[in-house]
């Protein structure tokens, strides 16, 4: 692919001055149009050691507004960084709506390395490549507008360069050892850079593979791009992105009506497994600790279905400093003004250690479904988006455990008056629980297909029949249990 870029004739360099003030010019007043068209703009560069990029970000952004866009440098990753899944901080870095967000280096310079020092296998390649192509039509059917450019400059044009910095002591910081391998070995390079940027361009976000030799020349073709790019966006923002067809396998699973909520456990019974099963779930915690397998429990159901017992009765078996427990509620503004999967992306826990969520990334095909808060492009689409997310997961080595915790409208009236005339319950209780409760038969509906397209068999829901809430808890145990022992054993 690089070598059959669309290599356009350099102009005269009156033109490049001439076009450059254009472009900045526009750059400037777009700006404040995707600002208020809340429109994220996120923009990477990747290219050879001293291709120019540092330079070619400075100039792009000299005269930009510095309230509305930033710029991250991103390293390799860090040992932290290591411990969540591939796309972890590349999620944490996209902008809010409305702001810029340039970055340094990114998910190819990642990937490359670590084929090129033998890092990954061809397996975990391909795997990789998969995501980060979810990853960018994600954000782009998100608002998102993703632009990404490599900087190409020959081996004799690096080798230059490379000579000239580590020449003046004043530079000669810049170059890195990396720098020194990479020109060192750049036909190896070449073919690794080529096949990478071949796989991950597609029509919709393509690679812009930029002639560096001249820098202003690079500078003009980055400005006039990316400026091409935000015209076509800020035209196109309003259109209905196409559905995609789900790839994932699916586990057939009952409607919410065919579930017999009458299952009852003795309270001696009760007592005897939730001892039993709670020594069983901290030991298996310790095992999964020791093997670094990071598991995440989710729970979803109907308001008074006994979420919160359920998870004191996990946490309970748990060493605190290896846990957490994430109450989801409305997203606030910094959140909402990100894609709907950002703020769960920056929640997921270390390898090694649990994250409970009470309430869940589902809220999209609920919620906000019932309640308008999205289109419905946005919440049909989102089925696709959650599987992917946890197709994400499951790869990383994660148990995924997702629990819809289920009641019957009779016994959700009964808890309802039991809390409103509780003084000490009272608190448990609002006007919108009881909104919502008016809106049952939607939900219901909302829920069953919710279940019915993202029970993957990577990430299964499990229904608690929790009109006896000590049954729920056993089954929650029971169900936790069997999931981490059935990863340990895939580990071994």
């Amino acid at each position: 692919m690089i070598d059959n870029y669309n290599s356009i004739p350099k102009p005269e360099s009156d033109e490049i001055k001439q076009r450059l003030a254009v472009a900045h010019q526009r750059l400037s007043e777009q700006q404040l149009l995707m600002k208020d068209s809340k429109l994220p703009v996120f923009i990477l560069f990747e290219g050879w050691g001293a291709a120019g990029k540092g330079t070619v970000l400075g100039q792009v952004i000299k005269n930009l507004d510095p309230r509305f866009f930033s710029a991250v440098s991103m390293k390799d990753p860090t040992t932290e960084e290591l411990r969540k899944p591939f796309l972890a901080r590349y999620f944490a870095e996209i902008p809010e709506a409305g702001q810029f967000k340039f970055l340094d280096m990114g998910w190819m310079s990642e990937i490359t390395k670590d084929v090129l020092f033998d890092k990954i296998s061809k397996r975990d390649y391909k795997n990789r490549i998969g995501s980060i192509l979810r990853f960018e039509r994600s954000l782009t059917d998100n608002g998102y507008l993703v632009l990404k450019f490599f900087l190409h400059i020959s081996h004799k044009e690096q080798t230059k360069r490379l000579e000239a910095l580590a020449a003046d002591k004043d530079t000669a910081w810049q170059v890195n050892s990396f720098d020194t391998w990479e020109n060192e070995h750049y036909d190896e390079c070449y073919k690794v850079y080529d096949r990478f940027l071949e796989e991950t361009h597609t029509s919709t976000i393509p690679w812009n593979v930029i002639d560096a030799k001249s820098r202003k020349w690079a500078e003009l073709q980055v400005m006039e791009t990316i400026v091409a790019g935000i015209d076509i966006a800020l035209k196109n923002h309003t259109l209905t992105v196409p559905l995609i067809q789900n790839i994932f396998p699916l586990k057939r699973m009952p409607k919410l009506k065919d579930v017999d909520l009458k299952k009852t456990i003795s309270e001696e019974d009760y007592k005897t497994q939730l001892k039993e099963l709670q020594l069983k779930l901290r030991n298996l915690n310790n095992a999964c600790y020791r093997k670094h397998i990071p598991v995440i429990i989710a729970y979803e159901g109907w308001d008074a279905a006994g979420k919160g017992g359920n998870i004191k009765r996990i946490t309970a078996a748990l060493d605190p400093r290896g846990y957490i427990v994430h109450p989801i509620a409305s997203p606030k503004p910094f959140e909402k003004s990100r894609h709907h999967l950002w703020r769960f992306w920056t929640r997921l826990p270390k390898t090694g250690h649990i994250a409970i969520f009470d309430r869940t990334w589902y809220g999209r095909v609920m919620v906000e479904r019932l309640e308008g808060f999205c289109s419905e492009n946005d919440w049909q689409r989102a089925y696709n988006e959650l599987n992917e997310f946890e197709k994400e997961l499951s790869d990383w080595g994660a148990v995924i455990v997702k629990f819809w915790i289920h009641i019957d409208k009779e016994t959700q009236l009964a808890r309802f008056t039991d809390r409103q005339n509780t003084p000490e319950k009272q608190w448990k209780i609002t006007e919108e629980d009881w909104r919502n409760r008016e809106k049952w038969d939607l939900y219901e509906q909302a829920v069953d297909e919710m279940i019915a397209k993202t029970s993957t068999t990577y990430a299964p829901w499990h229904i608690l029949e929790s009109n006896d809430k000590q049954y729920a808890r056993i089954k929650a145990l029971k169900t936790i249990c069997a999931a981490m022992e059935k990863k340990l054993k895939e580990a071994k």
